[in-house]
């Protein structure tokens, strides 16, 4: 009996540490992660030519899904007000609206480009379709930096 009892528990412990494990690994999307040292979006905001075209690890909390394909997440800063979007392909990774809220650690090379005002309008419209909202053109005022991370490979946990 005893030692049945002993086995049992062994059992329970293993179990719980694959939970806690799977926990803390999260669900996985696209390619899985390979850099460990995690970019802040604060510094790619601060400098953002420095990061041009290289590959970041960027985690944060998951503040908004494309509705409509799944295609993007709205990744939030350490600093209030900032966010960074990590866009993937196409159909080729889907996130549920279900990951809003959760927690992100999401890979990828970042794309610094310069909207122009015609851009802006462009795709403030565009979003505004995505997310079922409105749109006012005149709130663009000149040109401006788009900073995007090229989506590749995403972990997402609980909050």
């Amino acid at each position: 009996m005893r030692r049945f009892t002993v086995t049992a528990l062994a059992l329970l412990v293993g179990a719980a540490g694959l939970t806690a494990a799977g926990a803390i690994q999260g669900k996985k999307y696209g390619t899985p992660l390979t850099l460990t040292e995690v970019t802040k979006v604060s510094d790619i905001y601060a400098t953002p030519e420095k990061f041009n075209g290289k590959r970041v690890l960027v985690q944060g909390p998951i503040v908004d899904v494309c509705a409509e394909m799944g295609c993007w997440l709205a990744i939030g800063s350490d600093q209030e007000f900032q966010t960074i979007r990590f866009k993937v392909e196409d159909g080729v990774i889907v996130f549920p609206m279900s990951v809003k809220g959760m927690n992100a650690r999401v890979e990828g090379v970042l794309a610094v480009s310069q909207l122009s005002e015609a851009d802006q309008i462009k795709q403030g419209e565009e979003m505004a379709r995505e997310m079922k909202k409105t749109f006012d053109p005149k709130t663009v005022k000149g040109p401006k930096t788009s900073i995007q991370i090229k989506g590749e490979g995403a972990e997402v946990a609980g909050k």
